[in-house]
């Protein structure tokens, strides 16, 4: 539950900021909103931080509402991959709220990537906002729907975008999720070129190749673990997008 000393007026603002950053709950109401954010708990994680591994159990899903999240897997060949990164006002984990929890095991590993902050939605506090409130079972659906059109851009983009296009978009999508509104300057990418190279299906050698490019056309500027994106325009550009 909310702490005791929370407003009408506190918890009103909460409910909208919640619905602001998850866009998938804009449709329910305010009492709606408010059900689920009492019924989500905060749950903190230090950088390195494991949320969850893969195989365990899957019983809830999360709500990123500050920080960054790693989302990894094994290959056949026993290595880790870095498969997406999340970030505030995404959501990681909801087929657990699909049945039972000995049902279903997480599919990948999640790794605080910096200190981070989720809401935390069980299936069994999920069933139960289900009984109160029939339409938040839209969620489930709406959650399912967003998750299918992220993986069907990603198999469009890996047939047919040939490595460097999808090198340059997705260090425009990092760039945005990695943007501080209000402090200006350039977006920073904490990444290293081997994560780069997993996120978008290359090697770590090609990708570097195509990092180098656009370090001598001044479009980015490399560090040590991180890209730092000096011309987004130019990169929308060369990525084919207006």
């Amino acid at each position: 539950m909310l702490p005791h000393y929370r407003t009408g007026a506190e918890h009103a603002d909460l409910c909208y900021t919640f619905a602001m950053e998850w866009p998938l709950l804009a449709p329910l109401t305010r009492d709606e909103r408010a059900a689920i954010l009492d019924a989500a708990p905060r749950r903190c994680f230090a950088k390195g931080e494991v949320v969850f591994h893969e195989g365990d159990p899957a019983d809830s899903l999360h709500l990123v509402t500050v920080g960054h999240l790693a989302v990894r897997v094994s290959t056949p060949d026993g290595e880790r991959a870095t498969l997406n990164v999340l970030g505030p006002g995404s959501h990681v984990g909801e087929l657990a709220l699909l049945g039972p929890r000995s049902s279903h095991q997480r599919s990948a590993t999640v790794v605080a990537l910096d200190p981070a902050e989720t809401r935390v939605l069980t299936a069994s506090a999920f069933h139960e906002l289900c009984a109160r409130h029939p339409r938040v079972q839209g969620l489930l659906a709406d959650l399912l729907a967003a998750r299918i059109r992220e993986l069907s851009n990603r198999l469009l983009e890996a047939m047919y975008l040939g490595l460097d296009r999808r090198l340059y978009r997705g260090l425009l999508e990092l760039a945005e999720l990695y943007r501080t509104p209000g402090l200006g300057g350039p977006p920073v990418i904490p990444l290293t070129q081997e994560q780069l190279a997993d996120l978008v299906g290359g090697t770590r050698p090609t990708v570097n190749q195509i990092l180098q490019r656009l370090v001598e056309q001044q479009v980015i500027s490399l560090g040590r673990g991180k890209v730092v994106v000096l011309q987004p325009d130019a990169l929308r550009r060369k990525a084919g997008l207006r």
